[in-house]
């Protein structure tokens, strides 16, 4: 320091430099920014004018939150390292903000649904993706042509927050369609909402492009909306209908006994047998061999194990609806069986599932069958079969009440 370079009180420099008096004193002790000058008689500190460089630095650098040993490094370490702390202190402070702001952020949620929620907001937080599966799960199942006209309520697709589940529900009165979502987040609740099939197939395909979906319902049935972050897609007014008109799908499935027989097949496979068959379709396990084949098969058992097979009941045999019969490996337990479907209600149950296989649950054959996945139980159909003989229109549909009117009748009676 030169002889002739202005000293400063230590006020006087504490104001140049915006920092306090006692801050340049503990900088003192700390060897960080020594004064130029004590008084050895008073202890008066003096600082040079030109340290105040050096103390603006310091201060800009405990600003950021560095620590002083860090500090003395950038002040009068190597360059190397003042560059090595610098940047594994950027790192620590990006990771520090992106914490705080996670936790502002969740606790602005909290605060913003608590208020919601006392409007009478219920929200449930599910996977995009799987959202969107869901509504594609069971949305074949929403009624179409003469039946929708006849009973609007079943071109809706039924959506409930109950539980601590999610619900999608679906029916056109000869098959019924639900998948339960299981959320990582739930408040408040029931709430039953119906939103139009066409409605809910659009907020699939917005949903299926999000990590996360908040699914949120006030007590206005008709306000329905689902968010993600700052995104958010509402179901339009008139879209939604009352749900207090659809039929309650779970008397159906309160009334349903255990099935007697259970048979596990093919899913894939079972969809080609069925598929393009003109009428009625019979599906018989251990119920004799009659005309049933391979396609291009002879008609007859092609092995000394198909034949055991068959007598021990591990034969699917899909016949009528203008095809040739066609045989196929199942597992079976229950007696022998046979029952008939309408082509037209069993393909899409089929088309829905998941997984390769299929399980099929049957009580009787005019009763309800279900078809869901042999080990994933999240989404299942019910299907009505129809009469023995019948064609393939619906008003052949084996009904339990034989009620001729109403959207209870068929799978909800």
């Amino acid at each position: 320091m030169e002889d002739t370079e202005e000293l400063l009180t230590i006020g006087a420099f504490a104001r140049r430099v915006g920092l306090a008096p006692s801050a340049l004193r503990f900088y003192d002790d700390c060897g960080v920014l020594r004064p130029a000058r004590v008084d050895a008689v008073t202890g008066y500190r003096r600082y040079g004018a030109g340290q105040a460089e050096r103390a603006v630095k310091v201060r800009q650098l405990r600003a950021a939150g560095l620590p002083l040993v860090d500090v003395a490094v950038v002040l009068d370490g190597p360059e190397d390292a003042a560059r090595d702390v610098l940047r594994t202190h950027l790192e620590r402070t990006r990771r520090t903000a992106d914490e705080a702001r996670a936790v502002a952020e969740g606790f602005l949620r909290e605060a913003t649904g608590a208020a919601e929620h006392r409007g009478g907001w219920v929200r449930a937080r599910v996977g995009g993706a799987e959202l969107a599966s869901a509504v594609r799960q069971v949305a074949p199942a929403v009624a179409t042509g003469a039946d929708r006209e006849e009973f609007p309520v079943l071109g809706c697709v039924l959506l409930e927050l109950v539980d601590g589940e999610v619900r999608w529900v679906a029916t056109d009165r000869y098959r019924l369609a639900a998948r339960v979502l299981r959320p990582t987040a739930f408040e408040g609740g029931p709430r039953r909402v119906l939103i139009g099939a066409e409605t809910a197939r659009d907020l699939a395909e917005w949903a299926v492009r999000q990590v996360t979906v908040e699914v949120e319902c006030a007590s206005d049935a008709a306000a329905v909306r689902l968010r993600s972050g700052s995104d958010r897609r509402d179901v339009p007014e008139g879209a939604a209908g009352d749900p207090g008109a659809y039929p309650d799908y779970r008397l159906l499935l309160e009334g349903l006994e255990a099935g007697r027989h259970r048979v596990i097949a093919d899913r894939t496979g079972l969809w080609d047998a069925v598929t393009g068959r003109a009428g009625a379709v019979s599906l018989s396990v251990g119920a004799g061999y009659g005309e049933a084949a391979d396609v291009g098969g002879s008609g007859e058992p092609d092995t000394v194990e198909d034949t055991a097979r068959h007598e021990a009941g591990q034969m699917l045999e899909v016949a009528g609806g203008g095809r040739e019969p066609v045989r196929m490996r199942a597992v079976r337990t229950g007696p022998a069986l046979r029952i008939v479907f309408d082509p037209a209600v069993l393909v899409p149950a089929l088309e829905a599932g998941v997984g390769p296989d299929v399980l099929l649950e049957i009580t009787s054959a005019d009763r309800p069958v279900v078809v869901r996945s042999a080990d994933q139980g999240s989404f299942t159909t019910w299907v009505m079969p129809v009469r023995e003989g019948a064609g393939a229109g619906r008003c052949d549909t084996a009904r339990a009440d034989d009620e001729p009117t109403g959207p209870g009748t068929g799978i909800h009676g």
